[in-house]
């Protein structure tokens, strides 16, 4: 079986409304059994003009349980309270 990354690019724009989001969603990650990798460290562009504000990378043993965290319930309550107080791009990521 092989490993999946979910990465998100994440512009917080309310951050104590943020807090709120970060422990629904870590409900979810608890729940679905991810590993978390990356979570709003420091930063260092080494190429590109990129300017990422917070990154998180979630491990997760397959594509499958990756989407079956992020499809879910727990996850969904997350997602909800995010709305309008931050600006998400994620993406789904096959391992090695």
């Amino acid at each position: 079986m092989t490993s999946a990354y979910i990465i998100a690019h994440v512009t917080v724009t309310n951050p104590e409304q943020y807090e709120t989001y970060k422990k629904l969603s870590s409900i979810a990650m608890q729940a679905h059994g991810a590993e978390v990798c990356v979570r709003g460290g420091k930063i260092e562009v080494l190429e590109g003009d990129w300017s990422p504000s917070r990154m998180v990378v979630l491990k997760f043993p397959s594509v499958e349980q990756a989407r079956a965290f992020y499809e879910s319930a727990e996850y969904e309550a997350a997602r909800q309270s995010r709305q309008g107080i931050a600006v998400m791009r994620m993406v789904l990521v096959e391992g090695v």
